[in-house]
């Protein structure tokens, strides 16, 4: 049974490992820096999926305005299952749980974006599945800070 719980220190090792599954390494140690950071902005929250107490994906989301609407708008801004669990319905649950939460919390639009790599399609129709629709594209320029 999956089981969605909101994210705890201790899953900082776990969410490390699944940053790696997603073709993000990073160290515990730099993934801590990174969820300090995240815990402190109310905007933000991050969910777990846990199969038997393990964890097996994770959804990160924030809450965003907008100035084109009056629309709450629910970001989501990392999805990933764990590969050994993929095509298990844990993806499949987390959208579930973030579609009931943001209903909750007054939110009437969902969104992520998504890189147009080849190594991205099966993601990329497992969210036409699920409803969402192709409506623009993602810029995106480095600035030097």
């Amino acid at each position: 049974m999956i089981n969605i719980r909101k994210y705890n220190p201790s899953d900082l090792e776990s969410l490390a490992d699944l940053m790696n599954d997603l073709g993000y390494p990073v160290s515990i140690e730099v993934m801590g820096r990174r969820m300090e950071l995240i815990e402190s902005n109310p905007s933000y929250l991050t969910f777990v999926a846990t199969i038997n107490e393990a964890v097996t994906g994770m959804i990160g989301i924030r809450q965003l305005l907008n100035y084109e609407t009056d629309d709450l708008v629910t970001q989501i801004s990392s999805l990933v299952t764990k590969s050994d669990f993929q095509g298990q319905g844990v993806g499949s649950a987390l959208i579930k749980f973030i579609e009931d939460w943001a209903v909750q919390n007054g939110s009437s639009v969902l969104y992520l974006t998504s890189g147009i790599k080849q190594e991205r399609l099966k993601a990329h129709e497992f969210y036409k599945k699920y409803g969402f629709e192709i409506t623009g594209y993602r810029f995106i320029k480095k600035i030097n800070i």
